[in-house]
């Protein structure tokens, strides 16, 4: 059977045309754990600059579909209250961005209410525009990740529970509401950079990688190199390679139909030996209902 073994998510109808029909978020959850979904994911983008400092991708500008973005967290809430069995995920929420005694809330919040199904998934950032916004430096982001991660580990560990950092801190307080998933909700984090793919490997229960459809050669040579520094962080930190899990997201170009989709899908598992993905199709589908589409042909082929 094609894309026999593998698992196979998609991107919550959340960003550009697809946001306006946030009505039928539920429906479209509801219709893909049905057919056989394994995830269901979210975003963050904060806001789309009229003049960005750094544009997306490489390139000088923002996406017209970054114009128009539900919350995450909201978002996210109606999926686990629409569905039973799928594991929900971020890819990513912009973690520097949020304190984290507010952070912790909110996905603890998620955790509970999906009765254990979250994937806490963080990441950086590309945007000076949504640091200023937030009001928080774009500097030393990296440095703010890392601890904002601790300080979650400090709250989902202790009762009670606080944190001091250098950017971060969170006062002494009870918190006898705690995740479902015990110590916490797996943290996955994305990773491009050796820096933060050495991060992965040290602290982190899984890594969030790309593969673009279509996309540049040589993108499954990367991906294996990439899950090689994690690896060996991993074993330096003493840990376990093996513990650390690999959710690939694709990312499908205006104009990719669900059959290019497919064979993207069975060829970066093929090139990888990664088993798992998730499919964004922000760009190729400009409702819900061609967004759930798109995505039943797609669990259809790889069933």
């Amino acid at each position: 059977m094609a894309g026999e073994g593998l698992r196979i998510g998609f991107a919550v109808p959340q960003l550009g045309p697809q946001a306006h029909q946030g009505r039928r978020i539920a429906w479209f959850a509801g219709e893909l754990e049905a057919a056989g979904a394994d995830s269901l994911w979210v975003g963050d983008r904060v806001l789309a600059a009229t003049n960005p400092t750094v544009g997306y991708g490489g390139t000088d500008r923002i996406p017209a579909e970054f114009h128009s973005v539900l919350d995450p967290f909201v978002t996210l809430g109606v999926v686990a209250a629409a569905t039973g069995r799928v594991r929900l995920g971020t890819n990513v929420l912009i973690a520097p961005l949020y304190r984290p005694a507010l952070l912790a809330r909110s996905l603890t919040s998620i955790d509970v209410i999906s009765g254990g199904r979250l994937i806490a998934g963080f990441g950086i950032g590309w945007s000076p525009e949504e640091y200023a916004a937030a009001e928080v430096p774009f500097a030393r982001r990296g440095a703010r990740l890392d601890e904002t991660l601790d300080a979650l580990q400090a709250i989902w560990s202790s009762d009670p529970a606080s944190y001091q950092g250098h950017y971060v801190s969170v006062p002494e307080h009870r918190r006898e509401l705690g995740p479902v998933q015990k110590p916490h909700p797996p943290i996955h984090l994305a990773a491009f950079t050796p820096a933060a793919l050495a991060r992965v490997g040290r602290r982190a229960d899984g890594w969030l990688p790309v593969w673009r459809v279509p996309g540049p050669a040589g993108q499954g040579e990367a991906l294996r190199r990439g899950r090689a520094a994690v690896d060996t962080a991993a074993r330096a930190a003493g840990r376990d390679p093996a513990a650390v899990e690999t959710i690939v997201r694709i990312n499908a170009a205006p104009g990719t139909g669900p059959g290019d989709l497919v064979v993207a899908i069975e060829a970066a598992a093929a090139e990888t030996g990664f088993r798992e993905f998730f499919v964004d199709l922000m760009y190729v589908a400009g409702t819900v209902e061609q967004a759930a589409d798109t995505a039943l042909r797609i669990l259809g082929e790889v069933r």
